[in-house]
């Protein structure tokens, strides 16, 4: 622990002019990152949210990457989630090893939300969202890679270039072929996600990111279980709503509702048992 302590002093370095208690904060969360070789510096704030800040960080030359994306998670992150049950209905509670909470004792915890059963949540949040994204990355999903979880912070794939972040969809405006070319790609993320037995649960163009001629799917803490959640198929009409109302402006129409329960009818029919099938 000396030892490491010792590397870390001398290896950790921090361009982003963070306040002091913040400083401390990432020195915490993000210092053994430095020590195992997989950033070198934390460059900037790419997107400071309710629950988490995404920062931009310089990647260790041995991980043969130049960027990589930390979204760190505030030990608060529960206090501002006022809507997240609907998320958790049928999912199981994971520890910050990705097990299943079995112990009566953080179970009792939950129940009365002592800082423990608080502790808990947050660990479990951020572990689902670090496993959507493998799932969905391995299944061919436009979202980014992920790289590591480790406490508070899941390491990811960043996009866009230096100094300048991917924007979000709703910030752009987009020619009509472009427009129906990413409209197209998304409702195939769509299906992909599905397919994988699970729906993104809030898509949105806030959450989507656009670099390049390419759309990429962010935010996934609160992706849901399709077979397990009794909103699952309420969710996935709303995800695809939303999508609609988007690129209306477009003028590229889509029965939302229709589409929905097509690809729930198609997926139901599957091995994945979706929730109300």
């Amino acid at each position: 622990m000396f030892d490491e302590d010792l590397e870390l002093q001398r290896t950790y370095r921090c361009t982003y002019r963070a306040s002091q208690s913040e400083s401390r904060w990432l020195m915490e969360i993000l210092g053994p990152l430095y020590v195992d070789w997989w950033i070198t510096d934390i460059l900037r704030v790419v997107k400071a949210g309710k629950e988490a800040t995404v920062y931009v960080c310089r990647a260790h030359p041995s991980r043969d990457l130049d960027l990589i994306a930390a979204k760190v998670y505030r030990p608060t992150a529960f206090r501002t989630m006022k809507n997240d049950a609907i998320y958790r209905e049928g999912r199981e509670m994971l520890d910050d090893r990705g097990h299943v909470v079995a112990d009566r004792r953080l179970e009792r915890a939950l129940q009365k939300q002592t800082r423990i059963g608080k502790a808990t949540q947050i660990n479990s949040w951020i572990e689902h969202e670090y496993q959507n994204l493998s799932v969905f990355h391995d299944a061919g999903a436009d979202v980014p890679e992920p790289y590591l979880h480790t406490g508070n912070a899941i390491l990811m794939e960043y996009i866009g270039a230096e100094g300048y972040p991917a924007p979000v969809l709703q910030s752009v405006r987009l020619e009509r072929d472009e427009a129906e070319a990413v409209f197209e790609r998304l409702l195939e993320n769509v299906e992909l996600m599905l397919a994988c037995g699970r729906i993104h649960a809030d898509l949105s163009a806030f959450n989507v990111l656009y670099w390049e001629g390419q759309a990429t799917i962010i935010d996934l803490p609160q992706a849901i279980d399709a077979r397990y959640n009794p909103s699952a198929l309420a969710l996935f009409q709303r995800d695809l709503e939303r999508l609609g109302s988007y690129f209306r402006q477009y003028g590229i129409e889509m029965d939302a509702t229709g589409r929905a329960l097509d690809l729930w009818a198609r997926y139901a029919a599957t091995d994945r048992g979706l929730h109300g099938y």
